[in-house]
């Protein structure tokens, strides 16, 4: 039998009481869609996305731009990032949003010594001041941040993604990490200049941050950039402050 329009709005609603009704601390992703408008992307279910690992190549910084590019060749992405409070599902004005990722040949920034794209040895530290592909932005009103960079590459043992805090009032409330369709990298990877770095030595099934952050959950919805080249990325982070 065909449910009706409110009895569907009910079961969704239901869905996500019993989804949220498991929540412990860490952060909520919430799944933004993109291609539709920002107010589409604000519209969203919320779903357990735990705490996971900053990994070897945070770098304390106080880099607050959009652009964080620099000289580093690679496809245009634009990531948008949603700020949700996890309670309410209200946007946090003012949310700082740091991210950083590797660059095509899955080297990070500040760390010279990283070779053929693995990562470091021991308790080694930043080594060198570049500071590509890093960067802070603060969250408008409608808790968005927007950053302009490149579509990331990848280093041995880890499948491609974006490292990220949400700092809120001056304190880490989230650290987690993004992914990207396996599909889209793959196509991604074919061309210059990733192609000299070849495809992914593990997938997503491989990679255990992927399962802890939510594997599809913590996936940042693609959509190719009107009129540009390049892709467009987004998701919802609702945390608990």
């Amino acid at each position: 039998m065909r449910r009706t329009h409110s009895e569907e709005s009910g079961l969704r609603r239901r869905e996500a009481l019993g989804l949220l009704g498991g929540i412990g601390a860490g952060a909520v992703l919430g799944i933004a869609r993109t291609g539709a408008g920002d107010a589409a992307e604000a519209a969203t279910t919320c779903v357990l996305g735990p705490e996971v690992t900053e990994g070897p190549y945070w770098i304390d910084t106080a880099l607050t731009r959009r652009d964080i590019t620099e000289d580093r060749p690679g496809l245009a992405l634009e990531l948008v990032l949603t700020v949700q409070d996890a309670k309410t599902c209200e946007p946090i004005k003012g949310a700082n949003v740091e991210i950083w990722h590797c660059d095509a040949g899955g080297v990070y920034s500040g760390f010279e010594n990283q070779s053929q794209g693995g990562p470091p040895g021991g308790a080694q530290g930043p080594t060198d001041s570049e500071r590509y592909l890093r960067g802070h932005q603060v969250a408008n009103a409608a808790g968005r941040v927007r950053f302009e960079t490149i579509y990331p590459g990848w280093y041995r043992g880890r499948t491609p993604h974006i490292q990220l805090k949400v700092h809120v009032g001056g304190d880490v409330v989230h650290t987690g990490q993004l992914f990207f369709s396996e599909k889209v990298t793959a196509a991604v990877y074919r061309r210059a200049p990733y192609s000299s770095h070849g495809q992914p030595d593990t997938s997503h099934a491989e990679d255990m941050v992927y399962a802890q952050a939510g594997r599809s959950r913590a996936t940042l919805r693609l959509a190719r950039r009107r009129g540009r080249t390049g892709y467009r990325g987004a998701i919802v982070l609702a945390v608990a402050t």
